[in-house]
C-alpha cells in the first residue's frame, strides 16, 4: 500500500517527534552522512565534463526522487511511520513559520556565523555534527532570508511560470536551456544578482549557510524542500497528460551532450534505475 507524504504545516506533534528521532538516529548510525557524500559526488556543473546526473541536466527531477526515496527508507528503518514531509514555500515563508520551529528544524543562524542555535540541529544538542562538505565548523550554518543582501523566496506565480511548460526539458539539456519544465523549475536563470536564480534554486539561496553548495544535504530541510520540487513533477504530469521524461534517446555522436546526459530508459548512476522507471511512482507513495 502506498504512504503519504504530508505537508510539514499538518504535522501532528507526535509525527514531528518520530521525524525528528528517526533523522537523528541514521545520523548517529553514520548513514546520513553517506547521503551527503552522494550528493557531493553526483553535484557536476555543466561546465564540467563527464556525466551530469544529479544536477543541470534532464535527470535531476528523476535523481533526486530515487535519493528522497533512498533516505526515506532509512528513516522507515528506524520507524515505519515517518515519511519526508513536503515545505511549500510559496505559503509558509516566514523565517519564523514551520518548518523553522524548535520542535522541527530549528531557526535561522546567529548573525556573527550563522550558527543555527535553536532545535534539535543545533551543533551544542550534540546530535548533529557536519562531518563531509566542511567549509569551516562543524555546525549547521543557515541565513534564511540572507539579511545582508535580502532575496525573497519563490512566488505561486513563479512556480506556476515552471508547470505551465508543456515539454519536460529541451536542448541543450543543461543550466542554459532556456525553455522547458525541468529547468524552470531547478532554476538557473540568466543575468546576475538574484533575478538568476528561479524557484528550486532560489530556495537553497534564500536559506543560505550549509545549503547553498553541493554539500547541502546537510540542512535536513534538503529534504522538505526537494520533496515538494518532487510533488511539483507530479503536478506537471498531472497537468500535461502524456508528457514524457526528455530526451527520450541519448545524444548522437555530433552532440556536445553525447555521454554527458541521462536518457528516458539509460541507466542513472550511481543507481541500477532509469527515469522511465521512475516516472510512476503512485504504488509507492503520494502527497496529501
Amino acid at each position: 500500500m502506498a504512504y503519504t507524504r504530508k505537508d510539514v504545516s499538518t504535522l501532528t506533534a507526535g509525527e514531528k517527534r518520530r521525524f525528528v528521532a528517526a533523522m537523528l538516529e541514521i545520523k548517529r548510525r553514520g548513514e546520513y552522512d553517506e547521503f551527503v557524500r552522494t550528493h557531493i559526488e553526483y553535484f557536476v556543473p555543466d561546465g564540467e565534463y563527464g556525466l551530469r546526473s544529479a544536477h543541470m541536466a534532464p535527470s535531476f527531477l528523476p535523481w533526486h526522487r530515487q535519493f528522497l526515496l533512498d533516505l526515506e527508507r532509512a528513516l522507515r528503518r528506524v520507524d515505519s511511520s515517518v515519511t519526508v514531509p513536503y515545505w511549500d514555500w510559496t505559503r509558509d515563508r516566514s523565517a519564523t513559520a514551520l518548518p523553522w520551529t524548535k520542535d522541527l528544524l530549528g531557526g535561522t543562524g546567529r548573525r556573527s556565523d550563522h550558527q543555527v542555535t535553536t532545535g534539535p540541529f543545533a551543533y551544542a544538542a550534540g546530535n548533529w555534527e557536519i562531518k563531509e562538505g566542511i567549509t569551516d565548523e562543524p555546525y549547521l550554518t543557515r541565513d534564511l532570508g540572507r539579511a545582508g543582501a535580502p532575496i525573497a523566496l519563490p512566488t505561486k506565480s513563479d512556480l506556476n511560470s515552471a508547470l505551465a511548460d508543456p515539454v519536460y526539458d529541451t536542448a541543450p539539456w543543461d543550466s542554459t536551456s532556456r525553455t522547458g519544465f525541468r529547468n524552470r523549475l531547478e532554476g538557473w536563470g540568466t543575468g546576475s544578482g538574484s533575478a538568476s536564480w528561479r524557484n528550486h534554486n532560489r530556495v537553497h539561496k534564500w536559506v543560505g549557510g550549509v545549503m547553498l553548495g553541493g554539500a547541502s544535504v546537510n540542512d535536513p530541510v534538503f529534504w522538505l524542500h526537494h520533496a515538494f520540487i518532487d510533488l511539483q513533477w507530479s503536478r506537471w504530469q498531472n497537468r500535461h497528460r502524456g508528457a514524457r521524461y526528455l530526451p527520450a534517446k541519448p545524444p548522437g555522436p555530433d552532440d556536445d551532450q553525447e555521454g554527458r546526459i541521462v536518457a528516458r530508459q539509460q541507466r542513472m548512476p550511481p543507481w541500477d534505475v532509469t527515469p522511465e522507471q521512475l516516472e510512476d511512482v503512485s504504488r509507492i507513495y503520494r502527497y496529501a
